[in-house]
Order: structure tokens, then sequence, then C-alpha cells
């Protein structure tokens, strides 16, 4: 039995920023490995790609992750373009890869699955449905409101959302999909709606605003640590949802949590590629910044 297992395709990526243009392997499934591989958790990951790409998985085994690979005809690639703020890119995919499929998952037990859909029809409502009989289902919502046209990433409303949000123990979300799911603006009355439709807990991320956390009835706001320096902000959502995980999984509460998993997101922003930080890492930022607001009260 694994604590957490995350499904997703891993990507080639083309990263543009003001500074540079690089290219590596992306993806929810692989920044979130990534950012887990130093903590204490029992993990496995399952993805898919082609058989060009297979070093990528080399790589990740070689940090010590589980890797299970369901190979593909192709890899899904993608290119994201940052300007000066980093919470905001512009995206477009060039090559997409076959769906996931419950008969991957038959003998796979684990306490939380972590879907990370990257585009629509990467993962069928089905396919969350029966993960939910096996374990907890962490969804990153992104994928399912991505429509590709002429290779242009266009957001659009998840189709089948009302049928899959009864299923979903912990839904991520931005703000801006947040607002595509609801309707809303507001990002407590976003929260409440997604609870009322049946997601156990809620999490709205903001980038350099924070975070708000929902479950049962209560709010969780979690501060944004600043970084030193802004490198990349990609795999920044998928770092701050391995560390929420790695620390529910554990019994952390939701405020310590979501601050621990803040945290991670904001070493990971200081430099390009995944999360390659530890726990202690994670707890002396958090520290230092504790240290700090308490001198400013």
């Amino acid at each position: 039995m694994y604590d957490i297992c995350c499904i997703g395709h891993i990507t080639l990526d083309k990263i543009i920023t003001p500074d540079s243009i690089v290219q590596m392997a992306g993806g929810t499934s692989f920044y979130f490995s990534n950012a887990l591989c130093q903590m204490d958790i029992n993990y496995m990951m399952v993805t898919s790609l082609a058989e060009t790409e297979f070093s990528f998985v080399a790589d990740l085994r070689s940090k010590g992750i589980n890797v299970k690979v369901l190979p593909g005809m192709h890899t899904v690639f993608f290119e994201n373009s940052y300007g000066e703020n980093p919470d905001e890119r512009t995206q477009r995919v060039f090559q997409k890869a076959a769906p996931f499929a419950m008969e991957h998952f038959l003998f796979i037990e684990a306490k939380i699955f972590h879907l990370g859909p990257l585009l629509a029809d990467d993962m069928s409502v089905e396919l969350i449905q029966a993960l939910s009989k096996k374990g907890s289902v962490s969804l990153d919502v992104q994928g399912y409101l991505r429509e590709v046209r002429n290779e242009q990433v266009c957001a659009v409303d998840w189709l089948h959302k009302m049928e899959a949000f009864p299923y979903i123990d912990f839904l991520k979300a931005s703000e801006h999909e947040m607002k595509v799911l609801t309707g809303l603006s507001d990002i407590r009355a976003g929260a409440e709606c997604l609870y009322d439709w049946g997601v156990k807990e809620v999490i709205i991320t903001m980038g350099s605003k924070g975070s708000v956390i929902y479950r049962e009835r209560r709010f969780y706001d979690i501060p944004a640590f600043a970084p030193h320096t802004v490198v990349d902000g990609t795999g920044c959502g998928d770092t701050y949802m391995a560390g929420y995980l790695s620390q529910r999984i554990k019994g952390v509460g939701i405020q310590e949590a979501g601050e621990f998993a803040a945290a991670m997101a904001t070493l990971n922003i200081e430099s390009s590629g995944p999360f390659t930080g530890n726990e202690n890492e994670v707890l002396h930022l958090l520290s230092e910044n504790r240290v700090r607001v308490f001198s400013v009260e």
C-alpha cells in the first residue's frame, strides 16, 4: 500500500522566460514526483510517454522514485511562455499522448491517488469514480480546463465536473481555474461553491497572493512567502500539492500543511526545473518567516 500514487503524463516542455529558453521534462506528475523524492513518503508514479523520452524516467528512478511506465506512441509536448509576471503564462501543445484507463491501476493500492491531467481527455470521470473506491482522490483540475485549438491552449469549462466532484477528496485549482469552474470571482464564494458541489477539501492557489483552503465550512488562509529571486514559476503548483499531501497523509493539520506547501513552492520558484530541496530546508524557510513576522508585530 502506497501513501500516495500520482498519475499523469510526463511532458517534453519548452520553457520561455524573459531571460532564457530551456527544454526539459515537465508535467504535473514530473514536478510532483521530484518534490516528493526526498520526503519520508511511500510513493509511486504512473506515467505514459514515448520511448524517445524514456531517459526522463531513468532520471526519476535514479533519484529513488518508483515509476510505472505505460509505453505510448507519443509524449505530450508543451510550450510554456512567461512574461515579467511569473503568475501568468501562455501555452501551446504540439503533441498529445494516449489517455489513462482503469485497467492500468487494478493492482495498485494507495491511500491517496493524485491525478494530474494535462488535457481534458487524459482521464475519464469513470476513472475518477473507480479510483475513489480504492483510496482518496486528489485532483489538480487544470487539465480538464484546457482545450487545444490550432496548438493554442484555450480555457474551457469542465463538461463533466458535476459527475466527478462528489468523488474528489482534494481539489486544487488556481484562482483563474476556480472562476472558470464556478463563474465566481470571489475566492471564498468560489471555494464554497465547489464544496457544495461535492468536493471535500478545496485548495485555491493565488500565486504570490497565497492560497485558501476550505473544508467543513471553515476557511484557512495560507500566506505566500516571498522568494529571494524569481527564476521559473513552472511546477510551483505541483510542488505545492506534493508538500500539502505529504503533510496531510502524515496527519498534519490543514493550516500547517498549507504553510509547508507554500514554503516548498517558494523554494521551487527560486531556480529552474523541479524542486530539489528537502524537508529541513522547507522547515528552515518557515522558521525564518515566522521570526520575521513576529519581529514586525
